[in-house]
């Protein structure tokens, strides 16, 4: 059922309020218009803020169980609407009706991940020089959390910002991607059904230059989390600079797979094509650029080849079943076919796909393999983020790592292998937040989402996520 009559209003201090002006959002795999959100003005904004900010201290000294326990309220009602939420992450943002089902389902197993670490918050006692004395560092929250939410995974990256900042005390400002803000109302619909206190958590939609500019330069903000590009990180960090606002910044990747002579082939053919199309390749860990061995590359290439010809796509409302979605954007498919363009004219071999495929409507682009690669060319040294996969031949695994590391960024990294000694030898000399052996590039809720270089600062799961959210206070008590 199409929501195209559908108005969505901003959510500040516990109410849904109405905006002055207003954007249209439509569907990328058909161009339909879905809904209309609010575009919020520095005003808005600053209402905004100016809840969370209220509210904060009594949040704050709640015991962290209860704060917990409307994560897990929340949980309870997402799953009760899996499928609906799901439905509304396809038509605005265009994944397959599959991925976001597990989308939904793994953001309300987060929101439980983080509630259970309401008991297990710890500070330290610290030995101390003098007798009589006794030092304690507690964790305390930082206050009012900007999130700012890329796109590509809209609904999980709610939950991924808002439990862990909530569960240590902060209070919280959303601003949804203005490609795909009607996911994140759905979910606001839900938090607003289980009694959270007023102020704590807020909603305010519009575009980056002027709503993200009003949350990231106020002062009434301690910390900004935002999933991105990079140029919007920079422009974020410039931002914040003038109030020495803490920022936690996931800024994209362009992540190596190695394949090495040993590998099961087959194995690193299903892991880096999965890897490759889910989500369109619109995915900052997912496997950018294939470093291959030189006496298992043409193996390599004929059957990473054959598996991304045959693989499924379209308009996933009218084809359930399909692999792979459109691109979110005209701008995003252009990209894509510039890219690719410059790769064959610079001597790039093209062996499957190259072309925007003929749908009818909506921004579909064919998934696409390049050999004959070059270290030095653009298609392997600046994110895609679309379904395109380029190779490149090596002579050894020492070579393969040294061309890795050659990037502007640092997220993730995946090796084929089946040597103990020569994995272990990648995890030692790759350097990047995460490495993955012989499994596609996906990372757990429990583990620590980070990178380096132009990749970002600090990160995001696990015990070292939920702290980015805290700050230190030690006491030096004498008796």
């Amino acid at each position: 059922m199409s929501s195209d009559n559908r108005t969505y209003r901003n959510y500040i201090n516990g109410a849904f309020v109405e905006a002055n002006d207003y954007l249209e959002v439509r569907n990328p795999a058909n161009g339909e218009r879905l809904s209309r959100v609010p575009v919020s003005a520095g005003a808005d904004v600053e209402r905004a803020l100016s809840a969370a900010h209220d509210a904060q201290p009594a949040w704050a000294r709640l015991p962290a169980v209860e704060r917990a326990n409307y994560l897990r309220l929340l949980a309870d009602r997402i799953r009760g609407e899996a499928k609906t939420l799901a439905r509304v992450i396809t038509e605005e943002q265009g994944k397959v009706s599959g991925l976001a089902e597990v989308e939904v389902n793994f953001t309300a197993d987060y929101l439980d991940y983080m509630a259970e670490w309401a008991r297990r918050i710890e500070g330290e006692i610290i030995e101390s020089d003098r007798p009589g004395e006794n030092i304690f560092l507690f964790r305390k929250p930082l206050g009012v959390v900007a999130g700012i939410l890329p796109w590509n995974f809209p609904f999980f990256l709610i939950a991924r910002k808002m439990a862990p900042a909530l569960v240590t005390g902060n209070t919280v400002v959303i601003k949804p991607s203005e490609e795909t803000p009607n996911n994140c109302f759905e979910f606001t619909r839900l938090l607003d059904q289980v009694g959270l206190p007023a102020g704590v958590f807020n909603v305010v939609s519009g575009d980056g230059a002027s709503t993200g500019q009003a949350l990231t330069a106020s002062p009434l903000v301690d910390m900004i989390s935002f999933t991105g590009s990079v140029d919007t990180g920079s422009r974020i960090m410039r931002s914040a600079a003038d109030n020495i606002t803490k920022v936690n910044l996931e800024l994209g990747g362009k992540a190596p797979a190695i394949v090495l002579d040993d590998a099961d082939i087959d194995l690193a053919v299903k892991a880096i094509r999965a890897s490759r199309i889910i989500n369109t390749g619109q995915v900052c860990n997912c496997a950018e650029r294939v470093y291959v061995q030189r006496g298992v590359a043409d193996e390599f290439a004929d059957k990473i080849a054959r598996a991304m010809a045959d693989t499924t796509y379209g308009d996933p409302l009218a084809q359930p079943d399909i692999e792979m979605g459109p691109l979110i954007n005209r701008e995003g498919l252009d990209k894509v076919v510039a890219m690719v363009e410059r790769a064959t004219q610079d001597g790039a071999e093209l062996l499957t796909g190259g072309r925007v495929a003929d749908l009818g409507a909506g921004f579909h682009y064919q998934p696409t393999v390049l050999s004959g690669c070059r270290s030095d060319m653009e298609i392997m040294r600046r994110e895609i983020f679309g379904p395109v996969l380029p190779i490149q031949i090596v002579d050894d695994l020492d070579e393969a790592v040294t061309l890795a590391n050659d990037s502007d960024y640092g997220l993730t990294s995946s090796v084929y292998t089946r040597s103990l000694a020569r994995a272990m030898h990648a995890c030692r000399e790759i350097d990047y937040g995460e490495t993955y052996v012989n499994r596609e590039n996906f990372e757990a809720m429990q583990g620590f989402h980070a990178g380096t270089r132009k990749s970002g600062i600090g990160g995001a799961d696990g015990k070292h996520g939920l702290y980015e959210y805290t700050r230190s206070h030690v006491v030096y008590l004498e008796t």
